[in-house]
């Protein structure tokens, strides 16, 4: 099982539980409306267009399909579409579908032109997907009661609905599924800009007027170009400040903060530059193949191709070749660096 870190795109019990006795603090974190989504310009104009439309027209908004890395807000902007409907969101996940009736008993409860977000919908099995069509088509569900020559098909009306499905591996579609959406859109990676902006607007709705552009530029340097991380320092930073720093933030101070949590100027942890390190030491530069870095390091080879080696490529530290993995002047530059250069 891959270790829980700080850095993980991955949600964390740390994302979803109450970090304060003040809940309504907390949820308003997370944008409600589009205006308050911000980053991936060109998605929010598609939306918009396609909002309107449907609230123009009482009908639901085309099926929506979000496929990028884990932690760049999919599953907000299923609630802010909700929002935006005046509906609700029904959320669940591929994995949790796993017979048809689990998806039926959702679809019957649902009110019209309410949102359904399933998250992995890659991971949706291959029974509960023949259900999926049709719903998402003509907004009728059919299935077998009994069986033999007792069987017979039930047809249920279903309440006109969005679908929004999100996937961190789109290739893994099915064509027939794929093409049933109206919207497919690909979540990139936030700039550095979009992530400040994302904090500001955060540090409003926790309290902390007080932490500078500055401060929070360090902050969103360091997140991997994904909200999920960007949120989960600027809560440590908090926490750093309030008991060593009298809620005072600089620049430096959030250097201290992320120090002491292992993350240097580029949003490398430990785990991250031990890879970089083996590779460039051990295996001088490569091209290596990963099972030989894992087992040097001790660690799962899946783990190193799901948690360690997304990012390093995304930065230009690492590269894939036929041969194995390689890495690049500017990998090797970093490991000769000090580690919180």
């Amino acid at each position: 099982m891959a270790r829980e870190r700080i850095i993980s795109p991955s949600e964390q019990s740390e994302d979803i539980e109450i970090p304060t006795n003040n809940v309504e603090v907390y949820q308003s974190i997370r944008p409600s409306t589009l205006d308050q989504y911000l980053g991936q310009a060109e998605l929010r104009e598609r939306l918009s267009v396609a909002l309107e439309a449907a609230k123009e027209r009482n009908d639901p908004m085309e099926h929506v399909l979000l496929y990028g890395p884990p932690g760049l807000g999919k599953t907000t902007l299923a609630h802010v579409i909700a929002n935006e409907l005046g509906t609700r969101a029904w959320v669940t996940s591929g994995p949790a579908l796993t017979k048809g009736s689990d998806l039926v008993g959702t679809l019957t409860r649902m009110e019209p032109n309410d949102v359904l977000f399933i998250d992995e919908i890659h991971r949706l099995p291959a029974a509960v997907e023949e259900y999926i069509y049709p719903a998402m088509e003509d907004f009728k569900i059919d299935f077998t009661l009994d069986s033999g020559m007792h069987a017979r098909v039930v047809t249920y009306a279903l309440q006109p609905f969005t679908l929004i499905g999100a996937t961190t591996r789109a290739g893994l579609l099915t064509a027939a599924l794929r093409s049933r959406f109206g919207i497919v859109h690909n979540i990139r990676f936030y700039e550095c800009e979009e992530l400040t902006a994302i904090l500001k607007q955060a540090t409003l709705k926790l309290h902390m007027e007080t932490i500078d552009d500055e401060s929070l530029h360090c902050i969103a340097s360091r997140s991997r170009g994904t909200p999920r991380i960007a949120l989960r320092l600027l809560r440590r930073v908090r926490d750093f400040s309030q008991v060593r720093c009298e809620n005072v933030i600089s620049p430096s101070i959030v250097d201290q903060a992320l120090k002491l949590e292992g993350i240097d100027a580029v949003g490398l942890d430990a785990l991250d530059r031990t890879y970089l390190e083996t590779l460039a030491g051990i295996y001088e530069g490569g091209p290596v193949g990963v099972e030989a870095i894992a087992a040097t390091m001790g660690e799962d080879a899946g783990t190193l191709q799901d948690v360690v080696e997304p990012y390093l490529l995304q930065v230009g530290f690492l590269a894939r070749t036929r041969q194995g993995r390689k890495i690049t002047s500017s990998g090797l530059n970093q490991v000769k660096s000090p580690k919180d250069s």
